[in-house]
């Protein structure tokens, strides 16, 4: 093994976080770790709480929930390719997440129609539509 591949028994999980690429930040992977984003075999855990391979995360990301087994461990970022055999997610987590993915695709079809305010002539427009 190089040095750049080196892997540890255990390791802090905002930086585990970070190197399997969740959060493009040590500074975020700690914000979401203290926010409750993160929870560790269905517990509330601290950025400095130590993982290990076989460890089971919940990560939340906005409305999006991963359901994740710890794999590897390795100390430093590694590129995406890489950073996706640090774990396993759940197939049933993977397949609510793309369907979330879709049903939030089409519902956001059409909602930018409105995305500025009207200018003059929409308005007027407007004010004769409601006075008939």
């Amino acid at each position: 093994m190089s040095s750049q591949e080196e892997q540890a028994d255990t390791m802090r999980i905002d930086k585990w976080l970070w190197a399997a690429r969740f959060y493009k930040t040590r500074a975020l992977a700690t914000q979401a770790v203290s926010g409750g984003k993160v929870h560790l075999n269905r517990s509330r855990i601290k950025p400095a709480h130590r993982i290990a391979a076989g460890d089971r995360l919940t990560i939340r990301k906005g409305c999006y929930r991963f359901d994740i087994t710890v794999e590897k461990l390795v100390l430093q970022r590694r590129p995406a390719v890489e950073a996706r055999g640090l774990y396993t997610e759940s197939e049933a987590s993977a397949s609510a997440r793309r369907a979330l993915y879709r049903q939030r695709k089409l519902e956001g079809q059409g909602a930018n129609l409105m995305a500025h305010r009207p200018d003059k002539h929409t308005r007027r427009m407007i004010r004769r539509f409601k006075q008939q």
